[in-house]
């Protein structure tokens, strides 16, 4: 039965259909929805982990245990999870084990723009690359079957595009898979030096087989065109050269980017008077075809940066770009902003108004460092905000200490943020780090964590007490704040940083767009009392902007957070009893 599958869906049908038993990942855009289509299926183990170290580790112990395991993450968490992975590439697997990671190119939603494709060189660990949701899931299938026979961890490498567009896809039924038997090998799976250095040579004589079996796979193919222009390419990069060139060209499409495959490149290669490496990010196809000696051109061409398009490709190869419809009307600029009622508003408000030296984190609270709340000095990994604060403090000294503070929501601080503040503990920093608890994982659509108390359907789950947790590593001043309330937020600040001693505070206030959170009814201004100050304005929120000289509330975005009522001298803004009196 054919489908039109989103490729994230499309990757998950191919791993149910392939007999995945166990599914452990960390939500990250563009990946997150590969697991939540996952998790529909409840003849199927589906979590959540605090991290994507956690989730890899997860499903390694699910392979080594006998049943087919996955785990998803983006770009920037196989950084997390690369500890592992490297050393799962020695070790090999029981039963089959995938990994997909979604780059991020053009970062919509990402602090970089890495390219994947090096940590499955490094790790020496071969890597599929769909392009388009049909592939996605034939290739999430096979993955399976390489793994196992193979005895690898296979990475399945999606990206933006690909893992958010829609295609038919070939849907068929789940394969009952039976589990492998365990058997105790501690050669194979204990890597201490001595094992680890008998399985190192096995690691290169598996990639040398797998180099050989792209010359033949089914991964990888050539579409025979005009042989003026040869192009090779993966992925996004595939279908853009496609809608450009159509028949004027002739193509190597690659399937499987790592390792790369020699004599079909080569035979290609001669079959094509002009030859072109169309690839985003790094050279990594090309670099590979110039150490076999091929002249080939592309970065020459194409950039380094960003995510590419059929213009860009277009332009590049010299070839007439369609004409495209434009607005006569410029259209404004809309950078993303913190919602209405937005409980992370306030707390940011409060610390741009003390002045405060701000270490952020990965969240959507990382919108707090854009005007006009200008709140957030740096932005680096997740849990960097804690350990950078303990490094800025220490080398800083007193006067620091008592105007920088870390953030961090409460699932990044269930991510990586947990350790930082145990160093801040240990080595006793005077260190003030504020959890922006929001009962939610917020930036990548609502998935629950471990301090929520619900797991990944839903269902009660154990939940981590932050409170008793920040206390049992060592932290003995811990307070718990309102964030809508300013004057309870300005207090604890301003008193825990006068304090020599780290301590933490807790900003609880549950996401607005949560379901089942109380909203109030919309304010409104009352123009004889509104002065036209615009201190109001200084909290960016969407729902309050200025008509002819008066702050005016759009009733449709207003949820009646009242934070703004905080900020006003002359009572202009008014709740709904006001209003009714």
């Amino acid at each position: 039965m054919k489908k039109l599958l989103m490729g994230n869906e499309a990757v998950a049908q191919g791993l149910y259909e392939a007999g995945v038993a166990v599914v452990s990942s960390y939500p990250g855009t563009p990946s997150t929805e590969i697991t939540e289509c996952l998790a529909e299926h409840r003849d199927i183990y589906s979590e959540w982990a605090p991290n994507e170290k956690v989730a890899l580790e997860t499903a390694f112990g699910a392979s080594l245990a006998g049943v087919r395991s996955f785990c998803a993450m983006k770009h920037v968490g196989l950084n997390v999870a690369a500890d592992p992975l490297y050393t799962m590439s020695y070790t090999g697997v029981n039963a089959g084990l995938v990994i997909a990671v979604a780059d991020d190119p053009g970062m919509h939603s990402s602090q970089n723009e890495q390219d994947s494709r090096h940590h499955a060189i490094a790790s020496k660990v071969p890597m599929l690359e769909p392009a388009d949701s049909d592939e996605a899931l034939r290739f999430a299938k096979a993955a399976f079957e390489l793994s196992e026979e193979y005895d690898t961890p296979v990475l399945l490498r999606m990206c933006t595009r690909i893992a958010h567009s829609r295609s038919i896809a070939e849907v068929g039924e789940r394969k009952d898979v039976q589990p492998k038997p365990y058997h105790k090998e501690w050669t194979k799976y204990v890597m201490m030096p001595g094992p680890a250095r008998v399985r190192h040579p096995i690691v290169e004589e598996r990639t040398k087989k797998l180099s050989e079996l792209g010359n033949s796979c089914d991964f990888n193919r050539v579409e025979t065109g005009d042989p003026s222009l040869g192009i090779i390419a993966s992925g996004t990069a595939y279908q853009y050269a496609k809608e450009v060139l159509g028949k004027n060209a002739s193509y190597l499409k690659l399937g499987l980017v790592n390792p790369l495959p020699d004599r079909l490149i080569l035979d290609f290669a001669k079959s094509v008077k002009r030859l072109v490496v169309i690839e985003e990010l790094d050279p990594i196809i090309e670099t590979h075809c110039t150490k076999l000696g091929l002249k080939v051109e592309g970065k020459n061409l194409f950039p380094l940066c960003g995510e590419f398009s059929q213009k860009l490709v277009a332009e590049k190869l010299g070839v007439p770009v369609p004409e495209s419809v434009r607005l006569s009307d410029p259209v404004p600029e809309r950078p993303p902003v913190m919602c209405p009622g937005c409980p992370h508003r306030g707390v940011f408000y409060t610390l741009s108004s003390l002045k405060l030296t701000v270490l952020g984190d990965i969240g959507c609270y990382t919108l707090g460092a854009a005007a006009p709340l200008n709140a957030i000095d740096t932005t680096l990994c997740m849990g960097a905000s804690v350990s950078g604060l303990h490094g800025f403090n220490k080398a800083s000294g007193a006067s620091s200490a008592q105007k920088t503070v870390a953030v961090i929501g409460d699932s990044t601080f269930m991510h990586s943020g947990i350790t930082g503040l145990v160093n801040i503990s240990y080595n006793q920093s005077d260190s003030t780090v504020l959890i922006l608890d929001n009962s939610i994982t917020g930036m990548t659509g609502h998935q629950q964590n471990p301090s929520t108390g619900l797991d990944i359907h839903g269902d009660p789950a154990g939940k981590v007490d932050l409170e008793a947790l920040c206390r049992a590593i060592g932290i003995d001043r811990v307070r718990v704040v309102d964030s809508y309330n300013l004057e309870s937020v300005k207090k604890a600040v301003t008193e825990e940083l006068a304090v020599s001693a780290p301590s933490v505070i807790i900003c609880r206030r549950p996401c607005v767009l949560l379901k089942g959170v109380p909203k109030k009814a919309p304010l409104s201004v009352d123009s004889d009392k509104c002065r036209g100050c615009k201190s109001c304005m200084k909290l960016g929120c969407p729902a309050i902007s200025f008509r002819d000289g008066k702050a005016h509330i759009d009733k449709t975005l207003c949820v009646g957070c009242s934070v703004c009522t905080q900020l006003c001298r002359f009572d202009a803004f008014l709740g709904k009893e006001e209003q009714l009196s």
